[in-house]
């Protein structure tokens, strides 16, 4: 079942297809820059993904030439006061934030370039599967900006020194570094990037959908963690997982040698 809006002038488009949410930035003729509107359309989004079970993976894509070019420049520069903009700034915080708390996984589907805080929006992102052209960096510091939130995301998906070189230069990195570093996981030909995203997306999809959300919020409690809680919290986890409908089912059908059926 699919369900766009009627609406294609709109900023945001939403696409439901057999349990997979599609996200679409669509402000092309501003690289999809992440204006005060846009961050408000995506957070009530995200708002009624999180309540949502009948969509088991989310896709973040993103139309015309750019995936997303971070931050409106000229809408902070009009907003003036320190307090103007830092409430800007904890709008797509909260975007953030969000995108970690959804139950559902959620992939970045990074077709061009993201810069600053559109390419902490692909490193927030829990997957991401980038066509081999696209480029990446966090430049806000060649404007006088070093990229503060977006380093956030960043440091939590890539080495250190790699992390700090590309906030502390705003160079560009292309798609088979950002795999290296570890901001994408799939890097493939434009042509390839729909399949490989719908593949994986579909892969994910198939798995238990109570078991994924667990896993999602247990994986990113304990990175917060000392090893010793964390260890105590994925043993919890774990052994609730196990001793659900999911975790029965799941090692039944691995004993009896058959393949699981997933309660609904």
């Amino acid at each position: 079942m699919s369900a766009v809006p009627k609406d294609r002038e709109a900023i945001l488009l939403r696409e439901d297809r057999d349990g997979i949410a599609t996200l679409t930035l669509n402000r092309p003729e501003q690289f999809n820059a992440l204006s005060g509107e846009l961050l408000e359309r995506m957070q009530g989004e995200l708002d009624a993904l999180a309540q949502d079970a009948g969509v088991r993976v989310v896709v973040i894509a993103a139309l015309g030439r750019g995936f997303c070019a971070g931050h409106d420049l000229k809408e902070i520069r009009a907003l003036g006061t320190q307090e103007r903009i830092e409430a800007l700034f904890s709008k797509c915080s909260k975007v953030m934030t969000s995108i970690v708390s959804l139950p559902q996984p959620v992939i970045a589907k990074v077709h061009a370039t993201a810069t600053a805080a559109g390419c902490q929006l692909v490193a927030q992102c829990d997957l991401a599967v980038a066509a081999d052209v696209a480029r990446f960096a966090v430049s806000g510091v060649n404007f006088g900006l070093f990229c503060s939130t977006p380093s956030v995301a960043l440091a939590r998906n890539v080495g250190r020194k790699q992390a700090m070189e590309m906030l502390l230069t705003g160079e560009f990195i292309d798609a088979p570094t950002a795999k290296a570093y570890g901001l994408v996981n799939r890097v493939v030909p434009p042509e390839q990037l729909d399949a490989e995203v719908a593949k994986l997306a579909a892969l994910i999809a198939s798995k238990p959908q109570g078991a994924v959300a667990a896993g999602k919020r247990q994986f990113y409690r304990q990175l917060e963690m000392g090893l010793e809680g964390a260890y105590r919290l994925a043993s919890e986890v774990i052994a609730c997982n196990a001793a659900s409908d999911e975790g029965r089912e799941g090692m039944d059908a691995f004993i009896e040698k058959r393949k699981p059926s997933w309660p609904r």
